[in-house]
């Protein structure tokens, strides 16, 4: 993977969020309100997702974590630009770009 741009160069002040459309398993400690959580069928304890997506407790007038003082644990050790955080934002563009598919009936 190339290195990133100074465009592409995620900020915290304009930032696309897309790590918040990730699968989010609790953990033990976790101190999240129940009204954002749900469990999968297999019975893992996991971040709710809107209909669109997206996790509940992100505010998205403002594109940021509305439980910023109680997010999970893997929310903390998510680093903004690190490894992960560009390999997530690089599939979110190649999604994006192809767009949405047809299939003509």
């Amino acid at each position: 993977m190339l290195p990133p741009t100074q465009v592409d160069a995620p900020r915290c002040d304009h930032c696309d969020a897309v790590c918040c459309r990730l699968t989010v398993v609790l953990m033990p400690g976790d101190d999240v309100p129940t009204r954002y959580t749900t469990q999968t069928a297999a019975g893992l304890a996991v971040m709710a997702r809107d209909d669109d997506g997206w996790c509940v407790a992100i505010d998205q007038a403002h594109m940021r974590c509305g439980i910023y003082t109680q997010r999970p644990a893997v929310c903390r050790r998510f680093e903004m630009a690190g490894p992960y955080c560009h390999e997530v934002r690089a599939d979110y563009r190649d999604r994006n770009a192809r767009g949405i598919p047809l299939a003509m009936y």
